[in-house]
């Protein structure tokens, strides 16, 4: 069954506003909420940045049906894994079933400037990403851990309060490796729509099946998930205007990848045209051609969409969403 889940945007409103909308997106039907754990937002202007373990434990108080993760979370500079086994254990215990740990190899912008470390390259931030869901995964199984790793070491470390049912790791990836790892080692996988066709066709969809077929439990449960940019509303002009306040993402890889300071990136951003802005976003005023644009990726076996709007009235946009689009996709998927 296709889950539709709704994206708090960390970056965008503060921890008591994303509550609220997070309350909302359950009344109004959503299946999950993600919240993306960032130290520094993408523009410095009118950003935000809660952390993601606190605004979990109260979301969680606050609702009681929807599943909740980070998407994503990095748990291998400014959180060791230890402290994040330890807290999504809690959730875990807070929140059975409720609880998805979902993680990722990071951004300069959240790492260094907490930090001072430099960055490193992304051989390094993997073999860390790798390094680290493993010592998560034994601290939620074993007891008196001492662990040996190129990064991370333990000494007779047991977590005392383990969730009752498993946390599921969801793990995300832009590029090969990274994706076959997911397949591989987590319950899930994570990336983001709006990026050339070939890389969901050719590079990141067959990686994490290629990686679940060479898995030990090639046959277990297994969701891709996807956040999905979109920007709809009943005015073509307020949706395109929208994405300008996260035109950081339209950004190439190349243009973005050594930017730490939130300022810079405010300022790259900042001189994008708007029509730039709004090509990575799904914009739409038509119910049925929103639907048909989010089915193709549904098509390539997409199974947990994860709704990301960009506007300031994130109220307006469930409830729209609620009225016009949910229906739809559930009728048409089940």
């Amino acid at each position: 069954m296709l889950k539709l889940g709704y994206k708090a945007s960390a970056e965008q409103f503060d921890a008591r506003r994303l509550v609220d909308f997070s309350v909302l997106a359950e009344r109004s039907g959503f299946d999950s909420v993600f919240i993306s754990d960032h130290f520094q937002p993408w523009r410095h202007t009118g950003g935000h940045a809660p952390a993601a373990f606190p605004f979990l434990g109260a979301l969680g108080s606050a609702t009681s049906r929807i599943a909740m993760g980070t998407s994503v979370l990095t748990p291998t500079f400014r959180h060791h894994p230890s402290m994040v086994a330890q807290a999504f254990g809690t959730l875990g215990q807070l929140f059975p079933g409720r609880v998805i740990l979902g993680v990722g190899s990071g951004e300069g912008l959240n790492e260094v400037p907490a930090t001072g470390a430099p960055w490193p390259e992304l051989k390094e931030r993997f073999a860390r990403l790798r390094e680290a869901v493993r010592l998560i995964r034994t601290l939620w199984t074993e007891e008196r851990v001492s662990f040996e790793g190129e990064f991370y070491r333990t000494e007779n470390a047991t977590i005392y309060d383990r969730p009752e049912t498993p946390v599921p790791i969801y793990i995300a990836g832009a590029g090969p490796q990274v994706a076959k790892f997911a397949g591989r080692a987590g319950d899930g996988f994570i990336c983001t729509s709006g990026k050339k066709w070939e890389l969901y066709t050719e590079t990141l969809l067959p990686n994490v099946a290629a990686g679940l077929e060479a898995s030990e439990q090639p046959g277990r449960p297994y969701e891709r998930m996807i956040e999905m940019k979109v920007s709809f509303d009943t005015d073509r002009a307020r949706a395109m205007a929208d994405t300008r306040h996260w035109a950081a993402l339209a950004l190439s890889p190349e243009e973005k990848h050594s930017v730490e300071d939130p300022l810079e990136m405010e300022k790259l951003a900042d001189a994008l045209p708007v029509e730039r802005a709004a090509s990575r976003w799904i914009v739409s005023t038509d119910p049925e051609e929103h639907v048909e644009k989010i089915a193709a990726y549904v098509a390539l076996g997409f199974d947990h969409l994860v709704f990301h709007a960009p506007g300031e009235d994130q109220p307006r946009f469930l409830a729209l969403y609620a009225e016009q689009v949910l229906p739809r996709l559930r009728a048409r998927f089940g």
